[in-house]
């Protein structure tokens, strides 16, 4: 049996989401917010819809796409007033794990080949409304996409008897046995709609729901008993933190038992504070969650290396990592290349909020998009000069001065170093 996920759905509607297709009432104001609300509470994947009814609006949902991307730690697939091949890559340039074409539209089928070939299949879901268009199209269907997001009707069975794509069912029930239902189906890999959209959904309690129906779901699952540590005196395990991103430590905390099981059933960093005596989810009180990435084990088995994505501070001082107090050496982790692109990035980006007198970065700002993209243009120009020469070094002086104005640029428009990072890992 493979594992299930439960997937959040987001529509949206004049850049608000919204109830449902049918049910344009506005259930929150801040779309961001929202996915990023169902990322941190255990959702495993997000659907967003685009039901805009003006090219403004699209553009606008591919923006705010965009930006949820940037703020959730898990895939999302987008949807929703697809026309043409533009607008899917626009939809993958914005984050999505997949784009999903409508088959009850004409224009989704006629084009279903021409955007597999050009994105990859594994890039491309199919939504259906019904039975038919499945029956009559499924040869079309597997070898041009990777999934189908199924709209709930009494005929999921012979959905799942015709096709063996995996389905994410999509459902306006609010009944918790009939979703248990959909989930307990072989052919289906996750499920979707208005239960599963509750703002007060617990996801983790729900995943326990269906664990103890035998429905194995999406979650981390430890290889290894705690049991197999070995403990220090005071019958606890050590754990160093790290950025996911940069490798940057950020702290060293402790954990026991308890902590170590709600870490792997949550994903969210938990430790043992031996002030209080007491378990303590990292964040609780400040908002600054660690949600695990990854832990790993040493050889010994007396430390735990755990890589989180670190919301705000990781120190109470509000310093970002623990470990800011130089005592001796340097400190070589500075040239790490992210933190160095992600260091001038800030820095950029504070300039155009924070203006400063005499700055040649606001100057480029002041003189707006076609300034930035000249001097784009003309360092490439000076990198393919220096390139002819013998001199290593020109070269990377002139890659340097490059990488800046891109940067610039970045910021002008709104692209951050996530965003390419992302986009780089994907490819």
């Amino acid at each position: 049996m493979s594992y299930k996920r439960l997937t959040p759905c987001i529509l949206i509607n004049a850049g608000k989401a919204v109830q449902w297709f049918d049910d344009r009432t506005v259930i929150s104001e801040d779309v961001v917010s929202l996915a990023k609300h169902y990322s941190e509470q255990g959702a495993d994947e997000l659907i967003v819809f685009d039901l805009s009814n003006s090219e403004e609006e699209h553009e606008e949902a591919i923006n705010l796409m965009r930006k949820i991307n940037r703020v959730i730690s898990i895939p999302m697939v987008a949807g929703g007033n697809i026309r043409r091949l533009e607008d899917v890559k626009k939809y993958l340039y914005a984050g999505a794990k997949r784009a999903i074409l409508n088959f009850s539209k004409a224009v989704s089928q006629d084009m279903l080949e021409d955007v597999s070939k050009r994105f990859g299949k594994g890039k491309i879901a199919v939504s259906l409304n019904d039975f038919d268009g499945l029956f009559k199209r499924q040869h079309q269907i597997s070898e041009y996409s990777s999934e189908v997001i199924f709209m709930h009707r009494l005929d999921l069975n012979s959905v799942l008897n015709v096709t063996d794509i995996p389905c994410v069912v999509l459902t306006d029930t609010m009944e918790q046995a009939e979703i248990l239902k959909i989930l307990k189906s072989d052919g289906v890999k996750g499920v979707s709609g208005l239960l599963v959209s509750q703002l007060d959904m617990d996801f983790n309690a729900f995943k326990q729901i269906c664990t103890d129906e035998g429905i194995k779901m999406t979650s981390f699952e430890s290889m290894m008993e705690f049991s197999e540590f070995k403990l220090n005196p005071d019958g606890l395990l050590p754990v160093v933190v790290q950025d996911y991103k940069t490798n940057e430590v950020l702290m060293m905390a402790y954990m026991n038992e308890d902590a170590f099981n709600h870490t792997v059933k949550s994903g969210r960093m938990t430790y043992f504070s031996r002030s209080r005596q007491e378990r303590w989810i990292k964040g609780e009180t400040s908002g600054h969650f660690q949600y695990v990435k990854s832990l790993t084990a040493d050889c010994d088995k007396d430390t735990l290396l755990a890589k989180v994505e670190q919301i705000g501070a990781a120190c109470h001082t509000g310093n970002r990592t623990c470990f800011y107090q130089p005592i001796a050496g340097t400190d070589y982790d500075s040239k790490n290349p992210l933190q160095v692109f992600e260091s001038v990035y800030d820095t950029i980006a504070d300039r155009k909020e924070h203006p400063k007198d005499g700055s040649y970065t606001n100057y480029l700002f002041e003189k707006g998009i076609d300034k930035i993209l000249k001097k784009v243009g003309e360092e490439a120009t000076e990198i393919v000069i220096a390139a002819k020469n013998p001199s290593a070094e020109e070269i990377k002086y002139e890659i340097s001065d490059f990488l800046y104005h891109v940067m610039v640029l970045m910021v002008e428009r709104g692209v951050t170093w996530e965003d390419i990072t992302k986009e780089m890992a994907d490819r």
